[in-house]
């Protein structure tokens, strides 16, 4: 149940997501879990084999109640063991023929011929649909007929070496699917398969696709036919030439044949040799023998026909990879011991010019004193060098310290300002001036100064540092840069972080500059931090080093 719910994840993804690279990485990676837990499933559909098996080994049970339980064990055995599916069939048209169950005679004979065919015994498959007598069927299993008949033909004209028969069954087959387009619902699975392959096969590939959405949708994750539905899409991606949706679907198929302990699948083959031509040839090599061992167990002839070409390349690629892997260890082993012999080498040469330079010692000595000559004149150099970085320093510091007593100045301005127009409010109030207590109660005057302040304010900073702006916005993630109407101004946020660069950290004397609480100084400084693209601790100290 956990392994259906992290298929049905990854399928979600993979109709929302467009990182094909990534996602398909996450699908191996689950399909690879699945190859190595393939035994639970394996062990839990035994149990239900056995489970059917002990029960038909009643000998009392009566003829309906055997075809009944042999029919659900034909479909345990289907996709897992193909001789002990065709002997589940073969008792059931024995037990059909034996009660009079016509539908029953005609519809295991169809099923067992389909079978038969899957296995590549095309003879035997004709001739099983022969024993059927076609007027007596009904509409639904008259398309059975017809499809098992298709697939006989279809099969054998794909596989078959003489290309003149081949035409002949392929013509047969098309024949066929014709009767069923006449016969079968424009929206049952059947037909919507048969017409998805004809319009992939005719290059109609966009409406091909659109067809496998249709069966998609009509299968969910847990559905029998849902691995089915998946390797149909990825040979629609594989005509498109699109090779990440292709083993992206061959890998959802895969996880879903394995989870349901199907034997008979062609994904898993199919995407060894897509890894192969990738370029990932170990997990090739791993998912091919896999492949191969199930192919074993199912022991269908055709299947295991089908998968050794693919694995004789793997396995020739592969060890024509380990011969080269082994030539390139020798290769090294060559390297390292001509190394080796070169160290020694060196050492011996060292030895002897470490002689070399004890002798050479007291021409340095001199040569010494004269570089103490050199380096003092080069200590004067420096010591003039940092002289000059310090008057810079000075400046730069007059230069800030002027901008923050601007500031303050301005800000004393203000408030006094607003001292004024209080203290004029009051004398026009006891003087019962109505005209001027109404301007004084005005915040015009206050607004105006501060606009003004704030304006001086902008000008300078941006005068003193003209790339604030733009080296402010490269701290910040691209959702979050600041975009100025006007380029001589800046916002409520950049003037709070202009304050913090000329040394004013402390959100109260901030707040009290810009007129606002220290609550909303602190707030606007971690809305600002929270859109920065390095670490919020670090940021103020970023901030500061900006010149």
């Amino acid at each position: 149940m956990r392994a259906n719910i992290c298929c049905l994840l990854i399928v979600l993804g993979w109709w929302g997501s467009r990182a094909e690279a990534a996602r398909l990485d996450s699908l191996l990676s689950v399909l690879d879990k699945t190859i190595a837990s393939h035994q639970t499933y394996a062990d839990r559909h035994e149990a239900r084999i056995e489970a059917l098996e002990s029960r038909l080994a009643d000998a009392s049970l009566p003829d309906s109640t055997r075809y009944r339980l042999n029919s659900e064990l034909y479909q345990a055995y289907k996709a897992y063991v193909c001789d002990s599916a065709i002997a589940c069939l073969n008792r059931n048209v024995e037990l059909a023929d034996r009660m009079g169950y016509a539908r029953g005679s005609a519809e295991s004979r169809i099923a067992l011929s389909y079978h038969l065919s899957s296995a590549g015994m095309y003879l035997e498959a004709v001739d099983v649909l022969r024993e059927v007598e076609r007027e007596s069927l009904s509409r639904d299993m008259l398309i059975d007929y017809y499809a098992a008949y298709d697939r006989v033909y279809g099969e054998a004209g794909y596989y078959t070496q003489d290309r003149r028969n081949g035409v002949r069954y392929e013509r047969l087959a098309q024949y066929y699917k014709d009767s069923i387009y006449l016969l079968a619902d424009p929206h049952s699975p059947l037909y919507l398969s048969l017409r998805e392959t004809a319009l992939k096969d005719s290059g109609r590939l966009q409406e091909a696709l659109a067809l496998n959405d249709e069966r998609l949708a009509q299968t969910p994750p847990g559905h029998p036919d849902y691995p089915f539905v998946l390797y149909g899409r990825a040979l629609i991606y594989r005509a498109m030439e699109d090779g990440e949706q292709y083993m992206s679907c061959l890998a959802l198929s895969a996880i879903a044949d394995i989870q349901r302990a199907i034997k008979d699948h062609a994904s898993l083959w199919m995407l060894a040799e897509a890894l192969l031509r990738e370029g990932d040839l170990q997990r090739a090599h791993r998912y091919m023998y896999f492949s191969w061992t199930e192919t074993a167990f199912y022991n269908a002839r055709l299947r295991s026909w089908q998968s050794v070409e693919g694995l004789s390349l793997i396995d020739n690629t592969y060890q024509q990879m380990l011969k080269k892997r082994n030539g390139v260890l020798k290769i090294y082993i060559v390297c390292i011991s001509l190394l080796s012999l070169v160290v020694l080498l060196g050492l011996v040469y060292i030895w002897r010019q470490m002689k070399k330079l004890a002798a050479a010692r007291h021409g340095l000595l001199e040569a010494n004193a004269h570089l103490k000559e050199l380096n003092e004149e080069l200590r004067q150099a420096n010591l003039n060098l940092q002289d000059a970085n310090r008057k810079l320093t000075e400046a730069n510091a007059i230069k800030e310290g002027y901008i923050a007593r601007f500031i303050k100045l301005c800000s004393t301005y203000v408030d006094r300002l607003d001292a004024y127009r209080r203290m004029v409010a009051k004398k026009i109030t006891a003087n019962q001036v109505a005209d001027l207590l109404k301007i004084s109660r005005s915040d015009s005057v206050l607004d105006e100064a501060l606009e003004e302040l704030y304006a001086n304010f902008d000008s300078v900073f941006l005068h003193i540092f003209p790339d604030f702006v733009s080296r402010f916005n490269d701290l910040l993630r691209d959702d979050g840069q600041i975009v100025l109407r006007d380029s001589t101004r800046l916002n409520t946020e950049l003037r709070i972080f202009a304050l913090i660069r000329l040394g004013i950290t402390d959100s109260s004397q901030i707040a009290e500059f810009l007129h606002y609480s220290p609550n909303t100084i602190y707030n606007y400084r971690a809305k600002v931090k929270n859109k920065a693209r390095v670490s919020r601790d670090d940021f103020e100290e970023l901030v500061m080093r900006i010149r």
